[in-house]
């Protein structure tokens, strides 16, 4: 494993407002230019003044274009509302889908997670199509969800599935207010009708004992169609993390496999096919310095390399908090300068990651690095 080229997507810029750079999508087009998506804001927690920027490089990384904000704020129910996040797939040619969250701000004051009910602010997903390549982009739509009338923040990008259907990804979380206990499901909504329609769903993970959370679900399509879902996985009852779990889905994410705990600590990016049964998984390990990490393994998960290739470079004091409770856990997230990374293929095979990473919570950038195939 061998980093072979790196780079800033953007460093964060305090006179722009965009001083707290996060959330990093990318994908790869088929001429080969990188496009990318991230939320900026004042603040790391700061809601009003967020928004979700592109940018695109033509010459692998060198140069990236001018910020956009091309999606135009849109109301839900007569309530005003802002992007939190911005998800990108590449669905062939220069046509690209975008999965955007919008976040209830009617009342700008409030913080996204309620300390008290542990509740969240109503979230909501909507679509949008670029058919240039990322330069300009479609009305955003808002995306019908009607089994879950609750808030439904994205996960990552929608998926093109094996049998040519899509597949969007997203959580279930409660209601601001609501003082009924917090059941976390990770889901995913199925479209046969390239995202007009989504009348179909799964669970991707769930525990009925509601001790286990999987959070920040990072499902991987493979060439032969199945689906390797990794989650970021945290013990409600001992309020701490666990290692990170997998499940395999061989039927399209229909039906899911047994949870099986990887062995490795943290918050991963979704996994890399590179050939046979290997993949690549890149993770966050706050076990000490924070660090963005990455592991490979020959068996499709079922063991891991001794080996670590470090990312990003292992530096600043630990991140991780003692932690009694889910607010403990929130708050503690919030602390965090450095994390989710994002994974793409390279069309020689390389793998591509981005993340965001800077010197303190509020003053982040986003950052690109390019790993070597890895061999097997």
């Amino acid at each position: 494993m061998n980093i072979i080229d790196r780079g800033t997507i953007y460093p964060g810029n305090k006179q722009c407002n965009r001083n707290s750079c996060i959330f990093p999508s990318v994908c790869i087009l088929a001429d080969g230019r990188w496009v990318a998506g991230f939320r900026a804001a004042p603040s790391k927690s700061e809601l009003p003044g967020q928004e979700v920027v592109i940018t695109w490089s033509d010459d692998e990384g060198k140069n990236w274009s001018e910020l956009i904000t091309p999606f135009i704020q849109q109301m839900v129910d007569g309530r005003q509302g802002s992007f939190r996040t911005v998800h990108l797939l590449a669905l062939g040619g220069q046509r690209l889908l975008a999965a955007l969250s919008w976040i209830d701000q009617t009342k700008p004051e409030l913080a996204f997670f309620n300390t008290v009910t542990e509740g969240l602010l109503d979230a909501r997903i909507f679509l949008s199509f670029s058919e240039d390549g990322g330069e300009s982009w479609s009305l955003p739509s808002l995306m019908d969800t009607p089994a879950f009338p609750v808030p439904t923040p994205t996960t990552g990008p929608v998926l093109r599935l094996g049998n040519g259907e899509l597949a969007c990804q997203f959580e279930l979380n409660k209601h601001y207010d609501d003082p009924a206990v917090w059941r976390h499901s990770a889901v995913l909504m199925f479209s046969k009708d390239e995202g007009v329609t989504w009348k179909e769903h799964s669970i991707a993970a769930h525990d009925p004992a509601n001790r286990f959370y999987y959070w920040d679900q990072r499902p991987s399509v493979f060439s032969s169609g199945e689906l390797l879902n990794v989650f970021w996985t945290y013990d409600n009852e001992l309020a701490q993390y666990a290692n990170i779990h997998m499940r395999k889905s061989v039927d399209h994410g229909r039906t899911w496999s047994e949870y099986r705990d990887t062995g490795v600590p943290g918050q991963p990016a979704p996994v890399v096919p590179f050939g046979d049964n290997a993949i690549a998984m890149v993770y966050v390990d706050r076990t000490g310095t924070p660090a963005i990490r990455m592991k490979t393994s020959k068996d499709g998960g079922l063991s891991w390399s001794e080996a670590t290739l470090d990312v990003s470079k292992p530096e600043g004091a630990s991140q991780t908090r003692e932690k009694g409770s889910m607010q403990d856990a929130w708050a503690e997230m919030s602390l965090y300068s450095k994390g989710l990374p994002g994974t793409a293929v390279l069309a020689n095979g390389d793998i591509l990651i981005v993340y965001y990473d800077g010197p303190g919570t509020d003053y982040t950038g986003i950052e690109w690095v390019r790993v070597q195939k890895p061999k097997h």
